[in-house]
């Protein structure tokens, strides 16, 4: 945890909060701090700055935090995912967030098992606490915002031109000839928006259905990937090459 952050209703005016939490744990046991001593904080979707640490307790530690007026800049990538398996999504929510994406839009696909959509991974108060893990490990305040879709014709046709603004449209499939980082190279866009498939690929008619809606079919390396190794290399490649 490398920035303790709070919720924006956890600070009072004075900027005190009380900690009770996994945090508090964090601050006692892993960095043994003590009154007086100051940590990086932050304010969720919010500045970030300091915490003094006021009171040391058992399993509660109490803070004062000082804001510095900086938010963290809104991450350039956005994310379409063929919803994985329940314990693979907990897993790649807090790397997810730790890289920095904006949008996550998680959706069905004809190689997705129906039953993904019943796993209480996704819901809200669940994903939240894996985004921020990934937060605090990154020091980033900007929390990912995450939607469900069981069907993808409605998401493509309804609603993901209004809920992303990328200017560019990727499609991820291992039998693409064309490179991801050579696209990003070559074009000028300063948003992104991947789309990545289930174990076993997107189906043909899935492929002509994104294409239809503007991606562009392209691979990251000559490789086939585990969608969620897909996912971190290629939410790291387009972040680090698109403009900051």
């Amino acid at each position: 945890m490398n920035r303790i952050l709070c919720d924006a209703s956890e600070v009072d005016h004075a900027g005190n909060a009380v900690l009770t939490d996994h945090r508090a744990e964090h601050i006692t046991r892993v960095l043994q701090a003590v009154p007086g001593q100051i940590l990086r904080a932050g304010i969720l979707d919010g500045p970030t700055g300091t915490a003094t640490v006021v009171a040391v307790e058992k399993g509660m530690v109490r803070i004062k935090v000082e804001l510095e007026g900086t938010v963290s800049c809104r991450p350039s990538v956005d994310l379409l995912l063929a919803l994985p398996r329940p314990l693979i999504l907990k897993r790649l929510l807090p790397q997810l967030s730790a890289l920095g994406i904006d949008r996550l839009f998680l959706t069905n696909a004809s190689k997705v098992e129906r039953f993904y959509f019943d796993s209480h991974v996704l819901k809200p108060d669940l994903c939240r606490v894996q985004l921020v893990e990934g937060l605090q490990q990154s020091g980033h305040t900007r929390l990912p915002r995450v939607s469900v879709h069981r069907r993808i014709k409605l998401l493509l046709e309804d609603e993901l031109d209004e809920s992303s603004d990328a200017d560019v449209r990727c499609l991820l499939h291992p039998g693409a000839t064309d490179r991801l980082v050579d696209a990003l190279r070559q074009s000028d866009a300063r948003r992104i928006l991947l789309a990545i498939g289930p174990e076993g690929g997107w189906s043909d008619y899935e492929i002509e259905l994104l294409q239809t809606y503007r991606f562009q079919t392209l691979r990251i390396g000559s490789r086939i990937l585990r969608s969620d190794t897909a996912c971190i290399s290629a939410v790291a490649l387009a972040s680090e090459l698109l403009p900051a």
